[in-house]
C-alpha cells in the first residue's frame, strides 16, 4: 500500500478510535460488580461493545468502502484486500466494574501483516499509534521497547486465557518468575503489549489470544523495535496463536526460559 493511503488510513483511524472511546465513556458503568453479561468463564460483554464495534463498522465503511471489517462481537462482516479488525474493548472486566484500564483497538490487516494500529485507553488519556515504515508514538512522542538485558531486572506479564487449562498457565508464570523478573498483571492484552512497545514491560506472554486483541498492538510492537512472535502465521488469522513480544535484550533468554509457545 502507498505511504500516503496508508497514513490517510492511520490518521482516520486516530481520529475514529478517540471518538470511539469518548462513546465508550459515557456508556461505562460506575464503580462496583460487573455491569455485564458473560459469554464465557471471565469473558464479559458489555452494552459499550457493541455500540463501540457498530459505530466503528459504519464509520470506516463510509470513508473506505473498498475495506473489510472484522470485529470481535459480530465477525468478520465485509471482505477486502485490507482488513480492519477491531477490539471495541479491550479489557472489559475492568471496563464492566468502572475500572481505567481498558482501550478501544483498531488494527488494519494487509494478507498477513499488520501495517496499521491505533489503541486509545481513554480513562487514561493515552493514545498509542503505528503504521508499518512510520515508527510508534504515545500521545505523538515517539517510543521505543526497553533497553533491558537482563532477565533479573525484567518487569513481565503473563496473559491469562478462560481458554486453556490453569496448570499451563501456572507453569509459564513459574517458568518466568524462575529468572528473577518480577511479574505484573493488567487485565488487558492490548495494553499490556503496548507497555511492551513503550517501554514500560519488557515482556508480555499469552499462551492463546485472538486476532482482534492484538491486530493493532504487532506494527505499534514491530516499529518500537520490540522482538514479536509471528502471530500471523498458522491459525493467528482465523483462531488466534500465543504471543510473546519482548525488548530485544532479553528475548531470546526469556523465549527459553519461559518455554514458549506454552503447550
Amino acid at each position: 500500500m502507498a505511504e500516503i493511503a496508508l497514513q490517510r488510513r492511520l490518521d482516520a483511524a486516530v481520529a475514529l478510535a478517540t471518538e470511539a472511546g469518548r462513546l465508550a465513556l459515557r456508556l461505562r458503568p460506575p464503580p462496583g460488580a460487573p455491569v455485564a453479561v458473560l459469554k464465557a468463564h471471565q469473558d464479559w460483554l458489555t452494552e459499550a461493545d457493541g455500540a463501540v464495534e457498530a459505530f466503528l463498522s459504519e464509520r470506516l465503511a463510509a470513508l473506505f468502502p473498498e475495506d473489510g471489517f472484522q470485529g470481535e462481537e459480530t465477525g468478520k462482516g465485509r471482505s477486502g484486500t485490507l482488513r480492519w479488525v477491531v477490539d471495541p474493548i479491550d479489557g472489559t472486566s475492568n471496563y464492566a466494574r468502572g475500572g481505567p484500564r481498558f482501550c478501544v483497538s483498531l488494527g488494519l490487516i494487509e494478507e498477513r501483516a499488520s501495517i496499521a494500529g491505533v489503541l486509545v485507553a481513554p480513562v487514561m488519556g493515552e493514545t498509542f499509534a503505528a503504521r508499518r515504515g512510520g515508527g510508534a508514538t504515545l500521545n505523538g512522542t515517539p517510543i521505543r521497547a526497553a533497553a533491558t538485558t537482563e532477565l533479573g531486572r525484567a518487569m513481565v506479564e503473563c496473559g491469562w486465557s478462560h481458554r486453556l487449562d490453569n496448570e499451563g498457565y501456572f507453569r509459564l508464570v513459574r517458568n518466568v518468575m524462575a529468572t528473577g523478573a518480577t511479574m505484573r498483571a493488567g487485565g488487558s492484552g492490548a495494553l499490556g503489549l503496548a507497555d511492551v512497545a513503550a517501554g514500560r514491560l519488557d515482556a508480555y506472554i499469552e499462551r492463546h489470544i485472538n486476532l482482534w486483541d492484538v491486530a493493532a498492538a504487532l506494527v505499534i510492537l514491530a516499529e518500537a523495535g520490540a522482538v514479536v512472535s509471528p502471530f500471523l502465521e498458522g491459525d493467528g488469522l482465523a483462531s488466534g496463536n500465543p504471543v510473546f513480544a519482548a525488548a530485544t535484550g532479553i528475548a531470546d533468554a526469556l523465549r527459553l526460559a519461559s518455554g514458549f509457545p506454552a503447550p
